[in-house]
């Protein structure tokens, strides 16, 4: 079909740039437009390079991929699907790209160059230009032409034939169903389609579901060519074994896709080290989800189609209790958790989260470590801390088990600060009390996490609300908590030198204690960027907790009933 058919131009009438044309200009553009087809894989263009063209697909779908907000190698950022432009702000502001894109699958474009462009505006010089500007507008209170949507089209793909994939698939699509239509094709009803009918049903619907049920090498192919991403089905009660067709799943552009892994428990239960196991010869896998029942089926769903909510947790010493009364709040209220992190104590909160447990549990765990354990009453010579460490060590051990982060029901992070290499570290795996230990290490306090040649001390020293973190995982919603610590550390009297122990003794009010300027001191440098990360969460709670101090462990059950207060109050307005 060629550029200027009628095909084309309803094609652009439903775009953002170009849909307010008058047909004779609606034409005359169609007409400047040249046909593009890339390969999965191919790319289309890279960060930096000049904007040279606007994009309109036709059909496939172009990955966007940019490097994340917290830093590290370039992740897909969004899809672009059919219909949609690309590369409309570089071209109107004459800018570099920003991102690089790359062909998911094989993809139609239209492309309209910058001469064409400049050629259209000399010509059509009021429709044009007015058309730009107002697109351009609309582009930039969105953020720009990079698209924060998720992938459409998935599929799902079993290791083996003991996996029941076709009861899986018609679970998730039931799931999916709230959000947007979802089709499902199998071989039975797309097998020896043509690539205008599979163009059209996703056109057509919100979600489309490609099932290979392990019968033809042809269908299953078929199903990784069509797919912006691929969903990996495992039975975790089997031993695990690289994936049957890997050298496929090696292909170049499989490499761009994400890859989820889907872990099946047969027996609802999670057994320890099962997702380390399977994510040891599985290659690439992007995340990973544990599967029991329905409830783990609809927050892959919620995950998938964007319609999720994270919950980020900061530091704060014993105002971070907070978030207990918090998560209680949410619950209450019906929100469902889908990811969570944090830092510090932010992050041991939210590891109960994530293990799932239940208000009562979570409020007698952290009394018991934090009111009764005494964490930090191991004191040593101060040749790296004040204390040793060994009693909060042995404290989250008895609380969290020997369990690994990637073993947890709900996913999770947390951050420490890796001052090896000066960087926020995200742990995802590895043994959950150990990097709990770290992004709580605050210096001087607590000695920091040895490992692996690294030195870990609290994550509050370079990130305490790690949001960008969670930003980058593809969150619709964001709920953090910030505890603000910026009133803590006062003094009532003006001296450069300190008194004797006994007279300090008799007037320890007028002095911040040794411990509060160890806890702000680790705090303060994340103050820098604190504010571009809380532009990032959709929902801050700020709980009233400045008259309860950073060590004030006995205050817990206050600090706990303030979050919760408070955050009752902010969901006098539903969230999102």
């Amino acid at each position: 079909m060629s550029p200027g058919s009628l095909d084309t131009v309803t094609l652009l009438r439903n775009t953002l740039v170009f849909g307010e044309l008058a047909d004779d200009v609606l034409a005359s553009v169609a007409e400047h437009m040249e046909p593009l087809t890339l390969s999965g894989g191919n790319l289309l263009y890279a960060v930096g390079e000049p904007s040279d063209a606007l994009y309109v697909l036709r059909s496939g779908s172009i990955g966007v991929f940019r490097p994340p907000r917290a830093g590290g190698t370039p992740h897909l950022a969004g899809v672009v699907g059919s219909g949609e432009t690309l590369g409309t702000v570089g071209l109107l502001l004459d800018q570099p790209s920003a991102v690089t894109a790359r062909a998911l699958r094989d993809t139609e474009l239209l492309r309209l160059s910058r001469a064409s462009f400049e050629a259209l505006s000399e010509r059509y010089p009021q429709a044009i230009l007015g058309a730009a500007q107002s697109a351009l507008r609309d582009l930039l209170k969105r953020g720009g032409d990079e698209p924060r949507i998720l992938p459409r089209t998935f599929a799902l793909l079993p290791h083996d034939a003991s996996v029941p994939v076709r009861a899986m698939a018609e679970r998730l699509r039931h799931a999916l169903l709230p959000f947007g239509n979802c089709l499902l094709i199998d071989e039975a009803l797309g097998a020896e389609r043509s690539p205008a009918w599979f163009a059209e049903r996703e056109r057509e619907m919100r979600f489309v579901l490609y099932v290979d049920e392990g019968r033809d090498e042809h269908w299953r192919d078929l199903c990784r060519r069509q797919a912006d991403a691929l969903l990996l089905a495992v039975r975790s009660d089997r031993a695990p074994a690289p994936w049957p067709d890997r050298a496929e799943l090696l292909r170049h552009a499989d490499l761009e896709r994400p890859r989820h892994l889907l872990l099946m428990h047969p027996d609802e239960r999670i057994e320890p080290g099962c997702a380390r196991r399977w994510l040891a010869v599985v290659d690439n896998v992007s995340q990973h989800h544990h599967l029991r029942g329905a409830a783990d089926i609809e927050r892959l769903a919620r995950l998938l189609a964007r319609r999720s909510l994270g919950l980020v947790l900061s530091g704060g010493g014993a105002r971070g209790f907070a978030a207990i009364g918090m998560v209680r709040a949410l619950r209450e209220h019906g929100y469902d958790v889908d990811r969570v992190g944090g830092t510090s104590i932010g992050a041991i909160v939210a590891a109960g989260v994530a293990m799932q447990w239940d208000d009562a549990t979570m409020h007698a765990n952290y009394r018991r470590a934090f009111v009764d354990g005494k964490p930090l009453r191991d004191w040593t010579l101060p040749l790296m801390a004040l204390s040793r460490g060994e009693r909060t060590s042995r404290l989250l051990q008895r609380f969290f088990g020997d369990a690994d982060i990637e073993d947890l029901p709900v996913p999770f992070f947390c951050v420490s600060s890796d001052l090896t290499d000066g960087v926020a570290a995200v742990h995802r795996e590895g043994k959950l009390w150990r990097w709990l230990r770290a992004s709580s290490a605050v210096p001087g306090l607590l000695p920091p996490v040895l490992h692996d040649g690294h030195v870990h001390v609290d994550g509050a020293v370079i990130n305490n609300l790690p949001t960008d973190v969670m930003y980058d995982r593809g969150m619709a919603t964001i709920v953090a908590c910030d505890i603000r610590a910026d009133d803590v550390l006062t003094s009532a009297v003006d001296r450069d030198w300190q008194p004797g122990i006994w007279r300090q003794w008799m007037q320890r009010d007028l002095y911040p204690c040794m411990g509060s300027i160890l806890l702000r001191s680790g705090m303060v440098n994340a103050e820098v960027s604190a504010n571009q990360r809380r532009a990032l969460a959709t929902r801050v709670m700020r709980p009233h907790v400045e008259n309860i101090g950073l060590l004030d462990f006995k205050a817990f059950d206050r600090v706990v009933e303030a979050g919760y207060r408070a955050t009752l109050q902010a969901l006098s307005e539903p969230i999102g």
